[in-house]
C-alpha cells in the first residue's frame, strides 16, 4: 500500500490523538467520514496502525522507577538469541527489547515500581535466563522527553 499525503497526514493526527473520532478527522482533513472511516481501516489492515492505545502516567499507577539494562549473552547462535528473546518477552517489567549492535546484545527499558523491585526482578528472572552471560543497569533520574509519536 502506498501511502498518499492524506494517509500521512491520518497517521500524524492519529499519533497525536487516537480519540480523534471519524467526524473530527474528516473536519481536519476535509475529507468525507466514510473516506476517513475506510482509510483508517485500510492503514489498519496495511499494519501501519498496529494498535490504539491510552498513554499512562506511569507515577500514578505505581511506576516510580525506569531503567535501562544492557544484557550480554553467553552465545550468540540463534538458537540462544530466540530463547532470550521469547523469554524476555514473557516479562510485564520489560517494556521494550532490542537486540544491539555493538559490544552487547540486547537493550532492556525495564518499569517497576521502585529499586526493591527492580531488584527482585533481576535477581529471580532477569539474570536466571541460562542464556546471560552480564547485566548492565542504568537507572533514570529524570525524564526529558518521551514521545511515541514518529515524525516522517
Amino acid at each position: 500500500m502506498e501511502l498518499d499525503q492524506t494517509d500521512v497526514k491520518l497517521l500524524k493526527l492519529l499519533q497525536e490523538d487516537a480519540t480523534l473520532s471519524n467526524k473530527e478527522l474528516s473536519s481536519k482533513l476535509h475529507k468525507s467520514i466514510a473516506a476517513i472511516h475506510e482509510r483508517v481501516k485500510k492503514l489498519k489492515q496495511a499494519g501501519y496502525i498496529r494498535k490504539t492505545v491510552a498513554l499512562l502516567d506511569r507515577q500514578k499507577i505505581g511506576i516510580g522507577l525506569i531503567s535501562f539494562s544492557q544484557v550480554f549473552l553467553k552465545a550468540h547462535t540463534f538458537e540462544v538469541l530466540n530463547e532470550f528473546e521469547q523469554e524476555v518477552a514473557k516479562f510485564p517489567e520489560v517494556m521494550e527489547c532490542y537486540q544491539m549492535a555493538g559490544s552487547y546484545d540486547f537493550m532492556l527499558r525495564i518499569a517497576t515500581k521502585d529499586m526493591e523491585a527492580y531488584h527482585m526482578f533481576l535477581r529471580h528472572k532477569l539474570a536466571v535466563l541460562p542464556q546471560v552471560n552480564t547485566v548492565q543497569t542504568y537507572f533514570v533520574l529524570s525524564e526529558t522527553k518521551s514521545e511515541t509519536a514518529y515524525h516522517f
